[in-house]
């Protein structure tokens, strides 16, 4: 359930009044008449179930409440009341595999900055997925899978896709290229550097490792931990299930994959690097498409049910403003 709280602009508020009251998702309406002093309007609070958050977050902007007022919405972990329970059973659907297309697009597009800590997590988790490398140790290599932070820009980059936004596809293609080739550069420095230590050497990576040299050697069996690991990602991301994007992190072999080419690239062994290079291809791409057919498939899903339910069908369609991702954006159309 979702807490809903809303301004309205003075002439619009008794059709946002009317809407919610009308909404059989909504419960725990309370209006202050007046209190909005920034912007100036109707203080409106009331809790939504998460089946019919997107459908009302949807309709109250088609009402201008986001041009003139403001929407704002936050998890209630907690609620102990009869009309909650009898609004979740009126509404359509299941709240566990609800999307609220404007909570997944603020949530994403936080992820597509490219900011000093994104960069230090990356280069972080690549150095110790090179030290693992070497060493042959999976421990070391699953440290480093959940340690790299390039799930985030994965997820964006498939919402953007989906809502068909340019700006924040180009801002996620971004965080990703520039992420991980500063992570391969600095792991490639840091391999040399070890090496001047006498802590690794070339010795190492030509011996055999067989717990790690899957890193290098991509099958079609790649391609299908791939997928699989983004349809997982994608359903953790919009149903709320987060305890399940762990095991996504450990299950694809991206950040590893990064940590093979720079390693295999500073002793110049350009066979193993270039295997290296096409599993961390490969497992990008399976995570985009997999994440994208998701949310396609959950998008027809909820239409499904709206049509069911004799509700407005909601379209995927490109922002009005193009730009940064928060929860204030516009939400998907009506598909007419």
């Amino acid at each position: 359930m979702l807490h809903l709280r809303v301004i309205a602009p003075p002439d619009r508020s008794s059709e946002v009044i009317d809407l919610l009251a009308a909404e059989p998702g909504v419960t725990h309406l309370v209006v202050l008449a007046g209190a909005a002093r920034q912007p100036a309007g109707d203080y409106i609070t009331c809790d939504v179930v998460r089946e019919s958050a997107d459908n009302v977050l949807r309709r109250l902007q088609e009402l201008g409440v986001e041009a003139r007022g403001g929407i704002a919405a936050d998890d209630v972990e907690l609620t102990l009341s009869a009309a909650a329970d009898r609004a979740a059973h009126d509404a359509p659907g299941h709240g566990e595999d609800a999307v609220v297309w404007d909570e997944i697009a603020a949530k994403t597009g936080e992820q597509t900055v490219l900011t000093g800590t994104f960069l230090a997590l990356i280069m972080v988790a690549t150095m110790i997925a090179g030290i693992g490398v070497l060493l042959d140790q999976p421990i070391l290599i699953v440290g480093a899978m959940v340690v790299g932070p390039e799930f985030g820009p994965l997820a964006a980059l498939c919402v953007a896709l989906l809502r068909r936004q340019r700006q924040v596809v180009v801002r996620s293609v971004k965080a990703l290229v520039v992420g991980f080739l500063a992570a391969m550069l600095i792991t490639v420095l840091s391999t040399w550097a070890l090496t001047s230590a006498g802590l690794v050497s070339r010795d190492m990576l030509l011996a055999d490792r067989p717990l790690t040299d899957f890193i290098w050697r991509p099958d079609a069996l790649s391609w299908v931990v791939g997928l699989l690991a983004g349809v997982a990602g994608m359903l953790s991301l919009t149903s709320k299930k987060s305890g399940s994007l762990v095991g996504v992190l450990i299950s694809v072999t991206t950040v590893p994959a990064a940590a093979n080419v720079a390693v295999a690239a500073a002793y110049g062994v350009w066979p193993e690097a270039a295997g290296s290079a096409l599993q961390l291809v490969i497992n990008l791409a399976a995570i985009v498409v997999a994440g994208l057919l998701t949310l396609l498939a959950q998008l027809c899903w909820w239409r499904r049910v709206a049509r069911r339910t004799g509700r407005s069908v909601p379209r995927q369609r490109a922002d009005r403003e193009p730009g940064r991702v928060s929860a204030s954006r516009r939400p998907p159309r009506d598909a007419g």
